[in-house]
């Protein structure tokens, strides 16, 4: 598999591009952006680079976004090696995707991608970015993605208690109980610099009303089993299809958050990427 570094941007930031393992051309295209609570992660990470090789292996050419991370909060361990360009908030992350998108778009005749058949995704706190970047799009009336992929997705600054057998579950593995109301909000806040009050929507998707989803494409979300963000994604997937979406949601049975990260731990992560190749593979020119 070849790695093409192209560069974009002021930022310096860069994408790397996965050639699809295929001999027709051009092929469905996916723009990816890994976790990492908005200040740490790379696009070296599984959750970047396992999931771009594991996707280009199945014929679709993948875009990983090296997008900038928020400053590093207080107690957080800073990274051996820190990114090449500075640190900002909201919404360097986002404009760093939107850029990426149009290059790619722009690109799509030389990377053999059918820009009709060109997605965008994430994991975790990426999948927060690629969220608000499509409600970014539909703002300005730019070419949507015709699919969006989630991955354990955080959409919510303040999100609900999780009740139920979520919490049953939680309580049983308090390793997995990691995100928290206060966590969760510090996180947004950090990647805010402030408070979330009235923070945009291409930071907090998940407050997105039925009425700014009406054009939101056809959406994919993997939830963790054991994983108190999936209080989020539900919401956002109920709102979707309150608004008439095509939105698909599924708990992959047996994980907690980061799976994707975690390769090397059974079959969940395979398990995720073979249900969102397939969604990739099913896209029509």
């Amino acid at each position: 598999m070849s790695e093409n570094p192209t560069p974009y941007g002021a930022a310096g930031g860069v994408v790397r591009v996965y050639p699809a393992r295929v001999l027709d051309r051009p092929t469905p295209g996916l723009v990816w952006l890994h976790g990492g609570g908005f200040a740490a992660g790379d696009i070296d990470m599984p959750e970047a680079d396992y999931v771009a090789r594991t996707l280009a292996d199945a014929g679709t050419t993948v875009l990983s976004v090296d997008y900038r991370l928020a400053p590093l909060p207080d107690g957080w361990e800073a990274p051996v090696t820190e990114p090449g360009r500075e640190r900002a908030g909201y919404p360097a992350a986002s404009d760093d995707t939107l850029t990426a998108w149009e290059w790619v778009l722009a690109e799509a005749a030389t990377l053999g991608v059918d820009p009709a058949r060109l997605a965008i995704g994430g994991a975790s706190a990426g999948a927060n970015i690629a969220a608000g970047a499509v409600l970014r799009l539909i703002e300005t009336d730019r070419q949507l993605p015709a699919l969006v992929l989630l991955a354990y997705p955080t959409l919510l600054a303040e999100q609900p208690e999780p009740e139920g057998d979520l919490r049953a579950a939680l309580d049983a593995r308090p390793e997995a109980d990691r995100f928290g109301p206060d966590a969760v909000r510090g996180m947004y806040e950090n990647y805010l610099g402030g408070s979330v009050v009235n923070a945009p929507l291409g930071a907090i998707p998940g407050l997105a009303s039925v009425e700014e989803l009406t054009e939101y494409p056809p959406t994919l979300i993997v939830a963790g089993d054991v994983d108190e963000l999936r209080v989020s994604s539900e919401h956002f997937a109920r709102t979707l299809a309150a608004a008439g979406r095509e939105v698909e949601h599924v708990i992959e049975p047996g994980t907690d958050h980061g799976h994707l990260n975690r390769p090397d731990e059974g079959d969940a992560a395979s398990l995720t990427l073979a249900r969102f190749a397939a969604r990739l593979t099913a896209l029509t020119p």
